[in-house]
């Protein structure tokens, strides 16, 4: 199994005074490595004037060593979209690729609804300065509901392998109700794309990870090859009574792949002491990454990133 060092909260929101009015939740960090620093996306909320939450992409640089803070960004590193848009009442998550010298930001978009609370989309934007600022590509986005992924396409992630990229997201197959009085609630699990352009994407239309429980949910996909064998780790839950109750919130989850179409789940392999504060309750929203060697997650903890999000490196893998 994997084995984990240097186990802890790094970003604290509530020591930091943040932009456009952010004054909770730093969820799904994303890390990139620049030349004297690492960059760090985040998704924070803020509030409207009818007192709903609004979520922003921000960033926050790093020493190298994650010791100390550099710099937090002084703006959303874009705006949200415009009335009627598909990123009009939040971007969440962000997944950064860097392809070459180019950075592009793959988001979830996503509004709100009448029936149901939100529906998302999967929208791709440029950044020349980055990731300070991302630009437009296209007004729409590039991948939505459709005939065989009916609804919530959403939280991207891009890995390439030789001349073909491969985008592992999630798509919902129905909302339910557990009382026809309580608000509907969303089931969604992991899927897999491919293209040869970043921009037009081939679906296979079908739920790639093995389900533990009867609805369960599947999130935030991150994708990295180790050693001989490709290796995923996301988060999952149980569709009822996620947000209050340990036994069915977010936990993480651990799959390995030959080929990256056949998927063997394991979650036995990324399981560690939840002992501190601020993630003993719940983990959710990773992303693997490696840097100088090393391979780190990034994740939140309790209320869904509330407060911040923390690191772990790790430290040997037993095959």
């Amino acid at each position: 199994m994997l084995a984990w060092k240097n186990k802890k909260q790094i970003f604290n929101l509530e020591h930091h005074n943040l932009p456009n009015g952010c004054i909770s939740h730093a969820q799904s960090p994303q890390a990139i490595e620049l030349e004297d620093r690492i960059r760090i996306f985040f998704s924070s909320r803020s509030i409207d004037k009818n007192k709903k939450f609004l979520s922003h992409i921000l960033y926050v640089d790093y020493s190298k060593d994650f010791s100390k803070i550099i710099e937090i960004s002084k703006k959303s590193c874009l705006e949200l979209g415009e009335v009627g848009s598909y990123y009009e009442h939040g971007i969440f998550p962000i997944h950064i690729f860097k392809n070459e010298d180019n950075i592009f930001g793959f988001i979830t978009g996503w509004s709100r609804r009448a029936s149901v609370s939100a529906e998302s989309a999967i929208g791709v934007f440029r950044s020349l300065d980055d990731g300070k600022n991302f630009e437009h590509i296209f007004k729409g986005p590039i991948m939505s509901a459709s005939k065989n992924e009916p609804f919530l396409v959403a939280d991207p992630c891009i890995f390439k392998i030789k001349d073909e990229y491969n985008m592992f997201y999630i798509y919902g197959d129905r909302w339910i109700k557990k009382r026809e009085d309580l608000e509907a609630e969303r089931v969604y699990k992991i899927a897999r794309a491919t293209s040869h352009n970043l921009f037009d994407w081939n679906r296979d239309s079908k739920f790639i990870i093995e389900s533990k429980l009867t609805y369960e949910c599947q999130a935030l996909p991150s994708v990295i090859k180790m050693k001989d064998k490709f290796v995923m780790v996301f988060c999952y839950r149980d569709v009822f009574n996620f947000r209050k109750s340990i036994k069915h919130s977010y936990k993480l989850g651990y799959a390995y792949s030959k080929d990256l179409k056949n998927w063997i789940r394991d979650d036995s392999l990324i399981k560690f002491t939840n002992n501190s504060e601020w993630d003993k309750q719940m983990q959710c929203y990773p992303q693997f990454f490696k840097l100088q060697e090393k391979i780190f997650l990034l994740y939140n903890g309790d209320n869904f990133g509330k407060k911040g999000f923390g690191i772990a490196e790790l430290e040997g893998l037993n095959e």
